[in-house]
């Protein structure tokens, strides 16, 4: 395990592209030539190697870069990727008109709409207001389970099913 003085005296042999200080628990200190010093976590997701960068040293103390260390494994014994964790984070944090399902739908048929005939677009906002905001509308996407969504999908499925047997008794 390092030690502050370590990470604060470690250098990186001008011959070579970086040099690595080992801590514990997959975590290193990655150092350049030019002096720069980053905390990164490696760990393994479905047997593929990955990393995930913890921030710059001395920003981000030894201490700090054991407890985001501790954050992300817990992550990962938890069944989420750290890293795609940090990505919806990020976006989540991009995001200022809202995060419900239908603000986001809505968002998404209004840059869609345009390259859709008038027919097309009709229908698919029919669709969205009769189908799927009455079920998952108003909940926030972040607390939407894929099954949930999965269900919801099944439940239009099955009612178009029913009504394309209905069309198909009245023709017969």
């Amino acid at each position: 395990m390092l030690t502050e003085a370590e990470c604060k005296n470690a250098i990186c042999p001008p011959d070579k592209k970086q040099a690595r200080f080992a801590d514990s628990e997959g975590m290193y200190l990655q150092v350049s030539p030019a002096g720069s010093k980053r905390w990164f976590l490696k760990y393994r997701v479905g047997g593929k190697e990955k990393q995930l960068a913890l921030g710059s040293y001395p920003d981000v103390s030894l201490k700090s870069a054991r407890l985001a260390r501790d954050a992300a494994k817990l992550q990962k014994a938890e069944g989420y990727d750290p890293v795609q964790v940090r990505k919806v984070e990020k976006l989540k944090a991009g995001r200022t008109e809202g995060d419900t399902f239908k603000v986001v739908a809505l968002e998404w048929y209004k840059k869609q709409a345009p390259g859709w005939s008038e027919s097309h677009a009709g229908r698919m906002l029919r669709q969205l207001e009769r189908d799927l905001f009455p079920w998952i509308g108003e909940r926030r996407m972040i607390d939407i389970h894929s099954m949930e969504l999965l269900a919801t999908l099944q439940k239009v499925t099955d009612a178009a099913s029913n009504v394309q047997a209905v069309a198909g008794m009245r023709g017969a």
